[in-house]
């Protein structure tokens, strides 16, 4: 026992490093994939820097629902930084390589900042829920304070949750093969590569995965439930059109990111369809971060407004 218990410690300590294979493909392949990368993590940015200095700079965008929004554009800055930047540098072919304890570093940072943004648009679920379906008490409901602790609240349980797995994830074995299929290191990736008994690592992350992905989801369901049958009560059809133009774009970044993520990670088996996860993790790193921005910018009056002012001369950023 205290022989194969010492042959597994030396395996472990003989990883280093791990080496991230990205997509397959030729250089012409891999320079039009960091082109792509490059662009959108720009504009990925640019986007979500833009939404916090509008909401920084303009008095009437400073209430709680725009409040939660900076949040989630400044979530979605940290959330593609994580790991697009390695992205390029591995289509360059420059640094394939990640040192072990990076490697669990970046996957902490960004299945961290990933439940929060579960617990961010659960909150902006809420928001909305109290400011149409009880409009009159919702300054007194939701006011600076509330939602400033609501904030604190998910970025604090969204990095805490995730120290367990990360935790048993850094005292997994890992020996012979170090290369991960994949452009960042993650959780599946990771499970395929351990020689170690990951039963229970994986039941971890599954339950963690329940509690997070389709808790969070149910409160934002029942919420949007409770939302439209208060909108199709209302009278005239312009009141209607204006209350599900205050939810539409936050409804449009529900369904994209939950839809994503339940089909990744709410299952106990991991280490299939690996290709299929790579696909689909982009849509989550790349996309939507990417989407965002523009989503609330051109689906919501108030920004639009504000943003044009800007353009225009007639305002300022601060």
């Amino acid at each position: 026992m205290e022989t194969v218990t010492g042959r597994e410690k030396e395996n472990q300590s003989s990883i280093k490093e791990f080496l991230l294979l990205g997509f397959p493909g030729n250089q012409d392949v891999q320079i039009s994939l960091c082109v792509v990368f490059i662009v959108t993590y720009i504009l990925t940015v640019t986007g979500n820097i833009t939404i916090i200095a509008l909401v920084g700079s303009h008095s009437h965008l400073q209430t709680p629902m725009y409040f939660f929004l900076s949040n989630l554009s400044f979530l979605e800055v940290w959330y593609t930084t994580a790991c697009v930047p390695k992205a390029i540098a591995i289509f360059l072919g420059k640094s394939r390589t990640i040192p072990f304890a990076s490697c669990i570093l970046q996957m902490y940072f960004i299945f961290s900042l990933g439940c929060t943004e579960f617990f961010l648009l659960t909150v902006m679920a809420y928001d909305r829920y109290l400011a149409i379906c009880y409009p009159l008490h919702y300054s007194t409901i939701m006011n600076n304070t509330k939602s400033s602790l609501l904030a604190l609240v998910c970025w604090v349980a969204g990095f805490l949750v995730i120290s367990v797995p990360a935790s048993i994830l850094g005292s997994l074995s890992f020996c012979e093969s170090y290369a991960i299929n994949h452009f960042y290191c993650g959780i599946d990736s990771l499970i395929v590569l351990s020689c170690s008994d990951t039963l229970v690592f994986q039941w971890v992350a599954f339950i963690i995965a329940i509690i997070v992905i389709l808790l969070s989801f149910l409160i934002t369901l029942v919420s949007y439930i409770s939302i439209i049958s208060t909108i199709v009560k209302i009278p005239s059809a312009q009141g209607r059109q204006k209350a599900f133009a205050i939810c539409s774009a936050h409804l449009t970044v529900v369904i994209m990111w939950y839809g994503s993520t339940i089909f990744l990670y709410v299952r106990y088996s991991k280490t299939n369809a690996v290709e299929i996860n790579k696909i689909v993790n982009t849509l989550n790193i790349i996309v939507t971060p990417l989407l965002n921005p523009f989503i609330y910018t051109l689906r919501n009056k108030e920004v639009k407004d504000a943003l044009w002012k800007v353009l225009k001369g007639t305002g300022s950023w601060f």
